[in-house]
This record gives structure tokens, C-alpha cells and sequence, in this order.
């Protein structure tokens, strides 16, 4: 009888201890790796970060709701949201709120007609696309909050807008501005997406370096770094 009491009380722990880390998952503190180049060189490939889920409010899990608000999302802020095509996670920069005017005009970035310090913008590529020809703008701006620039992002990558972002949606862009699958194209952020904002730089390294090379393949200088 005692080997199955110490049994049954081994069983409850582990599912008390899954039960805990699951509720600090979904409501507070969760990890999340970067997945793609689209916020270098803030972010790299091979960073794992942890994120704060409650500092815009309480996100119920598999909707768009938000309980408890505490804040809304501001310029410049980096963000973990849900993409709404495909339901991953995504990081970006918050770069325009609701009621902003946006635009891109020569790779160059517009809120309300002025051009913010952005000193961690990157451009990789040389190449400048031109704007989408003959659209008027009543029909860019339902387009583009349709998501259905998807199609032609090319056309809107260095030369895009003005269009005026809608009450409760954000303006998301990567910080490698030439290699981000962003608002741009996809259109406005509803703010119901918005899971957290990175709280730290818990651990890094390099996906291209393999095992045995461990001591070049971890980024030393990343780890245990905040995030901006």
C-alpha cells in the first residue's frame, strides 16, 4: 500500500507541475524562438526569447480576445502576435498605431508625414521596386486592409502608402526592411492578434555551425540580454 501511495503522489506531482507550467505558458511567461532573418539585426535566426504575455492585457488562448487591457500597443515597440493567415507566431516592430498616416517612399519610412529615428532599420538589398501603378486611393486603402497586397508585395516593399491605419489595428514592419513578410503586404494588425512583447534574450546561437564546434556556434555576447 505505501509503494502505491509514494506512486499515486509521484503521478500528482508531475500533473500539478504540468498543470502550473501550462497556466504560466498560456498566461504569463512563454519562450519563443526566431524563426526568420526579418528583424535583423535586432533579432538573429537562433535567438530564443521570453516573452511577457501580460503586459498589453490577458490573451484567451485560440481567439482574438484580450481581458484585463492594461495598455495598448506603442510606436517602436517589438511584438509577438498571432499572423492572421496562417495562425503562427511572428515578431515585428510596432511602427504606426491607429490613426496614423504611413508610407514608404525610396525605402524611406513616413508616420504622418515625417520620417522617425529609426537606428536599427537595416536595409540588404540595393534594388528599389516601384510603387503599384493606377490605383486610386480610396482602393488602396480597402486593398490593403483586405490583406491583398499578399500578391503583389514586390510592389510595395520600398514605395508603398499613404494609407491611414484603422481604429484597433497596429502597422507592423521587421526591422530588415528588405526582407520582412510585414503590414506592408498583409495589411493592418488587428490588436487582438497581439500575444506579448520580448522581455529577454535567454540563449543564441548559430543554426549554420554545427555540434562540435559548440563554443563558435553560441552567440556568448546575446545571451541573457533585454530586448528593445
Amino acid at each position: 500500500m505505501k509503494k502505491k501511495g509514494k506512486i499515486r503522489e509521484w503521478i500528482e506531482s508531475i500533473v500539478w507541475a504540468f498543470i502550473i507550467a501550462m497556466i504560466i505558458r498560456t498566461f504569463f511567461i512563454q519562450a519563443f524562438k526566431i524563426p526568420s532573418g526579418s528583424m535583423e539585426d535586432t533579432l538573429l535566426i537562433g535567438d530564443f526569447l521570453l516573452v511577457n504575455k501580460l503586459v498589453f492585457g490577458v490573451h484567451i488562448p485560440f481567439s482574438k480576445k484580450n481581458v484585463f487591457k492594461y495598455r495598448k500597443p506603442e510606436r517602436g515597440e517589438i511584438i509577438i502576435f498571432i499572423y492572421p493567415y496562417t495562425k503562427k507566431y511572428f515578431v515585428k516592430r510596432c511602427v504606426a498605431i491607429a490613426g496614423d498616416t504611413v508610407e514608404m517612399r525610396n525605402k524611406k519610412f513616413y508616420v504622418n508625414g515625417k520620417n522617425p529615428y529609426e537606428p536599427y532599420v537595416l536595409h540588404i538589398d540595393p534594388r528599389e521596386f516601384p510603387a503599384l501603378p493606377n490605383v486610386d486611393q480610396q482602393t488602396y486603402q480597402k486593398n490593403w486592409e483586405r490583406g491583398e497586397f499578399r500578391r503583389v508585395s514586390g510592389y510595395c516593399r520600398d514605395n508603398f502608402g499613404p494609407v491611414v491605419i484603422p481604429e484597433d489595428k497596429v502597422f507592423m514592419m521587421g526591422d530588415n526592411r528588405d526582407n520582412s513578410d510585414d503590414s506592408r503586404f498583409w495589411g493592418p494588425l488587428d490588436e487582438g492578434y497581439i500575444i506579448g512583447k520580448p522581455l529577454v534574450l535567454y540563449w543564441s546561437w548559430k543554426k549554420e555551425v554545427p555540434f562540435y564546434k559548440i563554443w563558435e556556434k553560441i552567440r556568448w555576447r546575446r545571451i541573457l540580454n533585454f530586448v528593445y
